[in-house]
């Protein structure tokens, strides 16, 4: 599912059962990710897939990367998989007004 960049974060604050999930390349995750995120990166191709069938299919997955094509397409791998709930960050990081790590 596509949420706008305020939903994605006041639907993040208020989750409990949280995971944010970051799915670009660890170059561009060494230039700066959103706080607490997990990488995993799409261009692994089986290694993603093996990777992502490992998490917990019970949690809420918020998932972004550098502009949201890559994490909408995630996101619906993550649903063919069974995880019910994930969330892509549209515009992704390109566009987030929150704090970078």
């Amino acid at each position: 599912m596509n949420l706008t960049q305020e939903d994605w974060i006041s639907q993040l604050e208020g989750d409990d059962n949280a995971v944010i999930l970051d799915v670009r390349t660890e170059d561009e995750c060494n230039e700066g990710i959103i706080e607490n995120s997990i990488n995993i990166d799409i261009h692994q191709g089986p290694a993603f897939i093996n990777d992502i069938e490992a998490l917990d299919k019970s949690k809420n997955y918020y998932v972004y990367c550098r502009s949201g094509a890559r994490s909408a397409k995630a996101c619906e791998i993550m649903n063919e998989l069974g995880i019910e709930n994930a969330y892509n960050l549209t515009g992704g990081i390109l566009a987030w007004n929150g704090e970078i790590v």
